[in-house]
């Protein structure tokens, strides 16, 4: 089956969920056999962060057949001035600039790749095809996060595709209902992320001279709010000085960063907090941790958290959170918190004096990530492919 992924955002250097997704959805299609392609839009040239199989040929559509196509400065004026006011007005200037710059470079990548099905990793690409190029071509929409914001902070002109995408795709169950309270015809399937199925468990009985709280994930203020770990460790670590916090994750601007470094020093934590950066080498990280601490704002689904459910860690979170409040059970695999850094150290506190719950509560973390083994979640993209294109 000729397969090609239209992911029409940066994949360069990109550690984030999306780009792993992508790279991981195109290199399990190839080893079943399939014939995939990826066409993306990066601001960058170079190599991706996460490997690609070398038999998947990649499409730039902003570096096409020896084009380097900037954003122009006018769209960008305009597009930071909506932005003050409007995130949904703001991405309709990204809209205009692909329409404008980008769409004869996807509809050659159409004519030249001729895929038997597309699978679109944003309404956007799948405006892009099925809106403005008018492909026959059955297109899949993936979703990446909760989309109902696709109803409130997207573009109006994207939510058409969806209604005539072959099917669209959700991560959780309460996702599928959400598209379908507005768009009672589209056709909605539920698969989740695969998380690894580690053969090794962190050892969460074993007697340590230092225990850790682990964060992996991008270092963003309004996202990932990392800071909130450090405050809620701060109220508590007097109490527990065999503790440390980890924070894994590639910077997200420079400003925020140094915020991230004045607080550790405010708190006098430069011995207990440690910013370590982005790894490759998640298993390793996380087998030597106690507790894994995600307190994002919201999320599509959360692939650190389930990786680290996965490798048996007890995780804390947000209630008022998306995708967290499914995957952490409340009081089983974790905990859920109200919106503070001062539940988030109660519920810290709970697990960081009690080694048999933490044992108790990451061995059925562990558990719960069954569901979303790889060959489970693939087999089932694998089905939904051959439906598509067979339908």
């Amino acid at each position: 089956m000729k397969i090609l992924l239209a992911n029409l955002t940066k994949m360069v250097d990109d550690s984030g969920g999306l780009a792993k997704v992508t790279c991981e959805f195109a290199n399990e299609m190839k080893r079943r056999g399939h014939e995939v392609s990826l066409v993306y839009s990066d601001v960058q040239t170079g190599d991706f962060y996460y490997p690609l199989h070398a038999g998947i040929p990649t499409m730039d559509i902003r570096h096409y057949k020896g084009q380097e196509i900037p954003y122009p400065w006018y769209l960008k004026i305009k597009r930071e001035f909506f932005r003050m006011f409007s995130k949904q007005k703001a991405r309709t200037v990204n809209n205009d600039f692909a329409e404008a710059y980008l769409l004869q470079n996807l509809r050659d990548v159409l004519e030249t790749i001729q895929p038997e099905v597309i699978v679109s990793f944003q309404p956007a690409a799948s405006k892009m095809l099925l809106c403005d190029l008018k492909t026959t071509i059955p297109v899949i929409t993936m979703s990446h996060g909760d989309p109902e914001d696709y109803f409130h902070i997207y573009p109006k002109e994207e939510i058409p595709a969806l209604e005539k995408s072959a099917v669209c795709q959700v991560l959780l169950p309460s996702f599928a209902q959400h598209i379908l309270t507005h768009l009672p015809n589209a056709k909605t399937v539920v698969i989740g992320n695969a998380i690894p199925q580690y053969e090794e468990q962190a050892d969460l009985m074993a007697e340590k001279d230092q225990y850790k709280i682990l964060f992996l994930g991008r270092l963003s203020k309004n996202h990932k709010r990392p800071h909130l770990l450090i405050e809620a460790f701060a109220k508590i670590a007097d109490e527990f000085p065999n503790w440390i916090v980890e924070l894994w994750g590639a910077e997200d601007g420079k400003a925020y960063y140094k915020e991230l470094q004045l607080m550790i020093k405010k708190y006098g934590l430069e011995n207990r907090v440690f910013l370590r950066g982005a790894t490759k080498n998640v298993a390793a990280v996380l087998k030597e941790g106690d507790i894994f601490a995600f307190p994002s704002a919201y999320e599509g689904f959360g692939l650190s958290l389930g990786e680290a459910m996965s490798m048996g860690l007890p995780a804390v979170g947000y209630r008022n959170c998306s995708a967290v409040n499914e995957l952490i059970q409340d009081g089983r695999t974790g905990f859920l918190c109200t919106d503070n850094s001062g539940d988030f150290s109660q519920k810290l506190c709970i697990l960081m004096e009690d080694r048999l719950l933490r044992a108790k509560m990451g061995s059925a973390a562990r558990l719960s990530m069954k569901i979303y083994a790889p060959n489970i979640v693939w087999d089932s993209w694998n089905s939904l492919l051959h439906k598509v294109v067979h339908s």
